[in-house]
């Protein structure tokens, strides 16, 4: 019988030791997911706390309440997002054809010759598409054919020596 009790009085202490194991990693848990997705102190400790103080309960709980994202993550969008911001609020024009970089007095594009703008008749600025007259010396456009670009329009090709 004596054999039977000292099993059970085992048995019973490592069951109870594990349980305690358990707890306290799942508090652990608690606390070091907080600190990922939390940044006040305060409220991670609180957290931890929750966690710890309703056995097995507390975690669930925070699993509910707990905020959806990482803050790594959070911060990782803030950046992309103000990247995009950047880009959106930068001016560099681009020929729509070669993507070559223009600047917005450019009638044509330097590298394949494509017509950006029209050219006013009496002081040769550049015009924007739907300007009626020109600002700088107040003569009407005149509205013209919408010109796309040809590759017929472009100078020819240097032919290779060898050819």
């Amino acid at each position: 019988m004596s054999l039977d009790s000292d099993f059970l009085i085992v048995a019973r202490n490592l069951a109870i030791f594990f349980v305690v194991v358990f707890w306290f990693a799942t508090a652990y848990w608690v606390y070091k997911d907080a600190r990922r997705r939390i940044e006040d102190p305060w409220m991670i400790a609180m957290a931890t706390v929750l966690g710890a103080v309703p056995p097995f309960v507390g975690p669930i709980i925070y699993m509910f309440f707990r905020p959806p994202e990482y803050l790594e993550d959070v911060r990782e969008r803030e950046l992309e997002m103000r990247a995009m911001e950047e880009r959106l609020a930068e001016t560099d024009l681009h020929c729509p054809v070669c993507r070559a970089a223009v600047k917005e007095s450019f009638l044509v594009c330097p590298v394949c010759t494509t017509k950006l703008k029209q050219a006013c008749v009496n002081c040769k600025a550049p015009l924007e598409a739907l300007w009626q007259v020109c600002p700088y010396c107040e003569t009407p456009v005149e509205p013209t054919a919408v010109e796309f670009p040809a590759f017929e329009s472009r100078p020819p090709r240097r032919r290779r020596r060898s050819e």
